[in-house]
């Protein structure tokens, strides 16, 4: 089940009983354009001695001309941005710990080619579903 709440916190955006907090409210905030607090609000959680994480969501220059215009991400911007709070929801509440979760998330995992959750779950939705998997068979336990 998609937390849409907890994500939302993840993200930043209002407190409970708005629009946001309902799953065609998240859609529309991100079709809209998630302010740029939620980008900086997720990269601060997951990589909080990464200035240059942030960069891996949103290119370099693209960030820097959302800081002196619209302000806003554009909705594939946000669509990663969600992506991404959507997998380190879960991972909090399977480790249920930051650092275990981010322990995980930066920690290459064979069930993956060897590669690193949070690369895999950045380059894509299918990526990130693969990693949602591996953290529900973790929380919920998976046949052998």
């Amino acid at each position: 089940m998609l937390a849409i709440g907890n994500i939302a916190d993840v993200l930043g955006l209002p407190p409970k009983g708005t629009a946001a907090r309902s799953p065609f409210g998240l859609m529309t905030s991100i079709e809209n354009g998630l302010p740029m607090i939620a980008l900086e609000r997720v990269a601060r959680l997951l990589a909080p001695g990464d200035a240059q994480f942030k960069y891996r969501l949103v290119p370099k220059a693209t960030y820097e001309r959302r800081k002196r215009g619209a302000l806003k991400l554009s909705s594939d911007e946000g669509m990663r941005v969600a992506r991404v709070a959507r997998v380190w929801n879960l991972a909090l509440d399977v480790w249920q710990t930051e650092d275990e979760a981010r322990d995980f998330l930066f920690r290459v995992h064979p069930m993956l080619e060897d590669r690193r959750p949070i690369d895999v779950v950045i380059q894509n939705e299918i990526g990130a579903e693969l990693v949602l998997e591996i953290l529900a068979g973790l929380k919920y336990g998976s046949a052998a």
